[in-house]
């Protein structure tokens, strides 16, 4: 949830020069985005891994500070609540099985963060809610003690000016008013990057857009809060509510909320999202940089823009648009709506999935959008968090000329083979495509994937034992089984 920062209290005035300032990033970054060659490079990927630390009997432990300390890791970082951590992976330059060596680079960090977390009787879990979570874990005395979390908890609450109100109509419902932003921080996502060069990032991200819903309804994890069998990926919904300080009143002006799926298809370019983000949401951490950024380019150097980063960091869009001055500058596209788990093949599987097809479908995007306008593909998004592999979805079809209603699962086994193409397009082999599609496709076939896991297990224990005892005998189970780290789809529900 944004930078480190060390100023805690903001005036007027500080407000003023901020948004002084993000009008001279913009003006540079459309600058920057104009020269020749800027952003030009070799694809590459990174990824981002929220994770849950758990006791010995299945419940969130705050202990995030100790194992931090203790890992000497400059890769771990801690999240908003004293029971999470998030582990940020080095990127991979295009090669031939990029997605093998990040979950190689995961499985290390997981080992070494599990034998940490043993030694306070701790786990370490991938999983997007955990469904031992209950109200007594959360709350302000839940946010982590470091300034950044507490500032913007506050200023987000004093926007709002009255308690968040959460409604999440699912298999079952949920309906409450809670007065801190700690909801936020159960959930637990799997953020990946897709380095992209500057000219095809329209196309790249109305790909990203468009084919997000079928990686979501494969990756669905997380179907339970609060005891509760709400969405099957419930984060979807929670995340948004539990930050939005907007409040009804047919006398303002309606403004889109920080979490959002998107605006509308890009149609030129990345500042264009930037520009959105600027002018229709109001800045939370007003922090101003002493740094130049038209003197930096007028020297030739890659201009920070550090308010800009700053905060585009505060809006939540499912896919984000990155800029980045490392590397000589570059832009990309984080892809925020997967959440964590449920092992590290199933995240890489899916990682490589979404990356097929963003390349796969790039240069024919454009035949496809006219077919979907927006709104549809934001319905698709919210019917993919809903049901999972259960959604039916708007699909455009090309060669009928017509948009249909239709299974996601059809859609998907339509979808694989641009999918393998894309990824040979990226200059993956075939060895590596292989790996990574047998995991999607063995999803699909089963209709299994980490919700309707926990979602079967959980009816089945159900039978035996009450609610609580159920839950956190479903979370060992799902524990043990992540340890040996086979897709979910080979997973068995038996107990």
């Amino acid at each position: 949830m944004g930078q480190n920062i060390k100023q805690t209290k903001f005036s007027p005035n500080d407000y003023v020069k901020f948004r002084r300032s993000l009008k001279k990033n913009l003006q540079v970054f459309r600058q920057l985005l104009d020269q020749e060659g800027f952003g030009a490079g070799t694809t590459s990927f990174g990824a981002e891994l929220e994770l849950y630390i758990v006791d010995k009997n299945a419940a969130p432990l705050p202990i995030n500070l100790l194992i931090h300390q203790k890992m000497h890791d400059p890769q771990l970082s801690l999240e908003l609540n004293k029971f999470n951590l998030e582990y940020n992976f080095s990127p991979i330059e295009q090669n031939s099985s990029p997605f093998s060596q990040m979950e190689a680079q995961m499985n290390m960090a997981l080992e070494r963060l599990t034998g940490i977390a043993e030694q306070h009787e701790a786990r370490v879990l991938p999983i997007g809610i955990l469904p031992t979570l209950q109200a007594k874990d959360l709350g302000v005395e839940a946010i982590t003690d470091i300034h950044r979390y507490h500032v913007l908890a506050k200023a987000i609450r004093d926007k709002r000016g009255a308690d968040f109100k959460i409604q999440i109509d699912g298999i079952e419902s949920l309906n409450f008013e809670w007065e801190d932003v700690s909801l936020e921080g159960a959930n637990t996502s799997f953020q990946f990057h897709y380095r992209v060069n500057p000219e095809h990032f329209a196309d790249s991200f109305n790909a990203a857009q468009l084919t997000t819903p079928l990686v979501l309804a494969l990756g669905a994890n997380s179907p339970m809060f609060l005891g509760k069998k709400l969405w099957h990926e419930t984060r979807i919904a929670l995340f948004k509510q539990s930050i939005d300080y907007r409040i009804d009143d047919s006398n303002n002006t309606p403004l889109p909320s920080r979490v959002f799926f998107g605006l509308g298809w890009v149609r030129k370019d990345i500042y264009e999202m930037f520009a959105e983000g600027v002018y229709l949401f109001d800045p939370l951490l007003p922090v101003c940089s002493d740094t130049d950024p038209q003197a930096q380019l007028d020297n030739g150097d890659v201009p920070s823009l550090e308010e800009l980063r700053l905060h585009q960091g505060s809006i939540w869009s499912w896919n984000r648009p990155i800029y980045d001055p490392a590397d000589k500058g570059h832009v990309r596209i984080e892809l925020r709506s997967m959440p964590a788990g449920p092992t590290p093949a199933n995240m890489m599987a899916n990682a490589a999935f979404m990356s097929g097809l963003i390349r796969g479908l790039r240069g024919d995007i454009n035949t496809f959008l006219p077919g979907l306008p927006f709104r549809y593909a934001e319905q698709n998004f919210y019917r993919a968090a809903k049901y999972g592999l259960g959604a039916k979805l708007f699909w455009p079809s090309i060669k009928s000329g017509s948009v249909s209603v239709r299974p996601v699962i059809d859609i998907i086994k339509e979808i694989i083979p641009n999918a393998e193409e894309g990824l040979s397009l990226l200059g993956v082999n075939d060895e590596e495509i292989q790996k990574q599609m047998h995991i999607i496709k063995g999803g699909v076939e089963t209709g299994m994937n980490g919700a309707r896991w926990q979602l079967e297990c959980f009816d089945k224990l159900r039978a035996q034992y009450d609610d609580k005892h159920a839950l956190s005998t479903m979370v060992d189970r799902y524990y043990e089984l992540y340890q040996q780290g086979n897709p979910v789809h080979e997973w068995s529900t038996e107990i």
